[in-house]
């Protein structure tokens, strides 16, 4: 009996039954057992049965408390409204124990929740409040899913959490200040969320915390002061949010603190100075991307430890401190985009673990230190856009096993071509453009075998069979070749650039005197996205292999001497943004097919022998930014359906054959800045809807037909910097207001009819009021110009077939009598105005006689019609 007593202590008297049923058996083994003492029997079962009373007690109690767990699981299930692996629909059922569903685990005593891990489910929803009643969660991740809303303040009741991380979400709204009171907190992870507001200060009140994660939101404010205040910190990222002010001070030393995220926020001021001191054991800090000013603190360099350093993109001033050779342990230093003087210092070729080192982007002059490069842990070199001078010394023998990228662009170095960078086997990316290196472009480049990008633009770089290219074709990875602007190279492209890395996907060779034909063999280079071979003399036909080149979104062979039609196949090329063919010899009428290249950016056309008329199907290129088809003999009216072009903000179709009038969809392009129109054949009046293309910075539209007044309404182009009506037939006043004011008579001469300021040069639009007939007045103020006639029948077309009829009239008038004599004396005033409009429509404005001349010629005539009138 005292066997079976202790069995169900052991076991914890699961149920009442179980009680019941023991009870039972040791009143049935009491009776059997006569010899037994009756004392010790009912203080046995007394026992008993207080032992099953407080077992029942526990085991409801227990059944109570995992069912508030469940309940509260279960919320959280029916918040959440997509599951798409069906995780928690298939696991999270009441026909399993709680312990058993998936990402749960429970205390091994009480058989409570102590954990929740949904990591990387994708589910959607928000969270349920009833969480709250996990009282002894102490780990909470759902990370990596969708969750959005903000976090209920039920949470706070889980005052054992020591893990928290929302991560990779979509939650919302401010942090809450309530987190400060989860004094148990060790983690607390919200990054990449869309989290707003200010970091609450409370946090500072967490004793155990050591990791704080709020990366990549959208909190303000500055940085609370408190959080330095918690000695078990270890890793404080804070980067990529909308944070300003300075970085706090730091009262005491933070032995655990290892890592500092301050990057990309808008934090100001100078990186405190005494910062560094209380810091022995930081590994990591990144301050980049911010806007912190002064020099870099020279006890930085206190902090032995310190293997990572970004303080790039900053406005940063001063010197490179020598000091920095001090930091032995470091393997990331960048410091590039600030203003940073001076020489780079010698000593930081002692980094020995150096790996990543960025320097770009500064105003550093003087020579790279060699010693950099004997640093063999060197994997990034980056040293662009500075002032560095002088020859890249590199020993012959030099290996850089590990270098991968060597930036080095955008300086003034110069000697001759580094050779020995072909012993750096593991180089990925070479860039030396745009400074002053000479030599010849080595051909031991093939040994680059991993190389995936090459720039040598700009240099005095020579070959003159382009020899270097066949080595390249051992660089099966290479993606970018560029080695434009480079004079001294010449010679011709031959097949074998067809044989290049199948990877290829940029090839640059503009300005480099290239001679001879396309090879038809790029259009073996099927991912190539960009050709760049403008400004060489190439000659002969665009291949016709382009248009196999699917992936091609940039094509320009500008400046050359290629003749022949656009080849229909470039139809083809569904992904081309850019086509560039300026300034070639191509002929033939534009082909219409090109309408159906919708991807079309900006097509740029000009200075070509292309002729006919603008084929309509172009405007169906509804994104069209740019085009250009100046300079060629197209002729027609412009498309009258042109306002489809409606994000086009350039247009150029000057020096042409056009004709007809200016289309009135031209007011439909809200975006235009620059349109030009100049020598062409446009008549009709300039649109008074020209006024509502606010964005127009340049319009040019002289050398036309244009007649009709210059609109008032231009006046309201704030940003019109740029304007040309010149040589057309316009009258009247022109406008003052607006950009108006800024314009000289360039703008307006060869328009004898304009009136307007005296600053301009042109007749005052203010007459004076005459004191003879309303006839005198009538023809003092008479201005004969061309904009009269129309072109098919001009002035001088008209005098010359008038005059004949005139002297035959007065060859036939009967001279004796006196409506003979008046009609003699009419035809004579008649002959002798169409004598001043012969001279007033001669080709040249400038033989044109002036006004005042004509004014007094036809005084004259008037005088004389009077006089022959007044004596008959």
């Amino acid at each position: 009996m005292r066997g079976s007593i202790l069995v169900c202590i052991k076991n914890g008297l699961r149920s009442y039954l179980a009680c019941a049923f023991l009870v039972s058996l040791t009143n049935s083994i009491s009776i059997d057992l006569a010899t037994q003492n009756q004392m010790e029997n009912t203080f046995l079962r007394l026992a008993l049965l207080i032992i099953c009373h407080f077992s029942l007690a526990v085991s409801s109690m227990n059944l109570t408390t995992v069912l508030t767990d469940q309940s509260a699981l279960l919320a959280f299930k029916d918040n959440v409204i997509h599951d798409p692996e069906n995780v928690l629909t298939t696991n999270w059922s009441i026909s399993f124990p709680v312990c058993n569903w998936f990402g749960v685990s429970c205390g091994s005593k009480h058989r409570r929740v102590t954990a929740l891990n949904l990591t990387g489910l994708e589910l959607v929803g928000t969270l349920a409040p009833d969480l709250g009643n996990l009282s002894f969660l102490s780990l909470l991740y759902i990370t990596n899913n969708r969750f959005y809303g903000r976090v209920p303040v039920e949470l706070s009741n889980l005052q054992r959490l020591e893990h928290i991380n929302f991560g990779n979400n979509s939650f919302s709204g401010e942090i809450p200040s309530w987190l400060g009171s989860l004094t148990e907190l060790r983690e607390l992870s919200f990054y990449y969320n869309n989290f707003d507001g200010l970091i609450p200060f409370s946090l500072g009140s967490l004793p155990k915390l050591e990791i704080l994660n709020l990366y990549e939101n959208q909190l303000s404010g500055p940085i609370p002061s408190s959080i330095f205040n918690i000695s078990s910190l270890q890793m404080i990222y804070l980067g990529r949010n909308m944070l300003y002010g300075s970085i706090p001070s730091i009262p005491h030393d933070l032995l655990s603190l290892e890592s500092i995220y301050f990057t990309y926020n808008n934090l100001t001021g100078h990186i405190p100075k005494d910062m560094f001191n209380r810091l022995p054991n930081l590994k990591e800090l990144f301050l980049s991307g911010n806007m912190l000013s002064g020099t870099i603190p020279d006890n930085l360099f206190k902090c032995k430890e310190l293997q990572s350093l970004s303080l790039s993109l900053n406005e940063l001033e001063g010197s490179l401190p020598v000091e920095i050779g001090n930091l032995n342990m470091l393997q990331f230093l960048s410091i590039g985009g600030n203003h940073l003087e001076g020489t780079i210092p010698e000593q930081i070729g002692n980094l020995k673990n150096l790996e990543f080192l960025a320097l770009g982007d500064n105003h550093l002059i003087g020579p790279i230190p060699p010693s950099i490069f004997n640093i063999s842990t060197l994997s990034s070199v980056s040293f662009e856009s500075n002032q560095l001078s002088g020859s890249l010394s590199l020993n012959t023998r030099l290996r850089l096993p590990n270098l991968e990228r060597l930036y080095l662009g955008n300086n003034q170095l110069g000697g001759p071509f580094p050779m020995s960078i072909s012993n750096a086997s593991q180089l990925t990316l070479l860039d030396i453009s745009l400074n002053y290196f000479s030599g010849s472009i080595p051909d031991s480049l093939g040994n680059l075998r991993n190389l995936e990008r090459l720039n040598l633009n700009v240099n005095n770089l020579t070959s003159s069979r382009m020899s270097f290219l066949s080595s390249l074709t051992n660089c099966r990875g290479l993606e970018i070749l560029d080695f434009s602007d480079n004079l001294l190279i010449s010679g011709k492209l031959s097949g074998l650039i067809g044989n290049l890395s199948d990877s290829l996907q940029q090839f640059s060779a503009s300005s480099c005197n290239i001679k001879g034909s396309i090879p038809s063999e790029f259009g073996n280079l099927s991912r190539l996205i960009g050709i760049k071979l403008d400004d060489n003399e190439l000659t002969g036909m665009i291949p016709n292999t382009i248009g196999g080149l699917k992936e091609l979104q940039s094509l320009s062979l500008g400046d050359n001497k290629l003749e022949g039609p656009i080849p229909s196949q470039l139809c083809h090329l569904n992904k081309l943004g850019f086509l560039n063919l300026t300034n070639n010899k191509l002929s033939e009428p534009i082909p219409t097919c090109l309408g159906n290249v919708v991807s079309l950016r900006q097509l740029l056309l000009s200075s070509n022998m292309f002729s006919s008329s603008i084929p309509s199907t172009l405007t169906g290129l509804g994104d069209l930014l740019i085009l250009n088809l100046s300079s060629n003999s197209l002729i027609g009216p412009l498309p009258i359906d042109i306002g489809k072009w409606k994000v086009v903000t350039s247009m150029d179709f000057s020096n042409n054959q056009f004709s007809g009038e200016i289309p009135i969809g031209v007011v439909d392009l809200s975006d235009l800045t620059y349109f030009s129109l100049s020598n062409n054949r446009i008549t009709g009046s300039i649109p008074d809807s020209f006024g509502d293309l606010l964005s127009l910075e340049s319009l040019d539209l002289s050398r036309n037909i244009l007649s009709g007044e210059i609109p008032k309404s231009l006046e309201k182009l704030g940003f019109l910097k740029y304007f040309n009506v010149s040589f057309n037939r316009l009258q009247g006043e022109i406008p003052d207001g607006g950009p108006f004011r800024n314009y000289s008579i360039e703008s307006f001469k060869g328009n004898e009819a304009l009136c307007g300021a005296a600053k301009l040069h042109v007749p005052s639009c203010k007459t004076k009021p005459q004191r003879n007939s309303k006839a005198r007045t009538k023809l003092i103020t008479y201005k004969p110009t061309d904009e009269m006639f129309s072109e098919e029948m001009s002035l001088r077309s008209l005098v010359k077939e008038t005059l004949p009829l005139m002297l035959n009239q007065v060859g036939d008038t009967n001279l004796l009598s006196t409506t003979g004599r008046k009609h003699l004396a009419a035809n004579k005033c008649a002959l002798s105005v169409l004598q001043v409009a012969l001279e007033c429509s001669v080709e040249m404005p400038n033989e044109r006689p002036a006004m005042k001349k004509v004014v007094t010629k036809l005084e004259k005539i008037k005088v004389n019609l009077l006089s022959d009138i007044g004596t008959v």
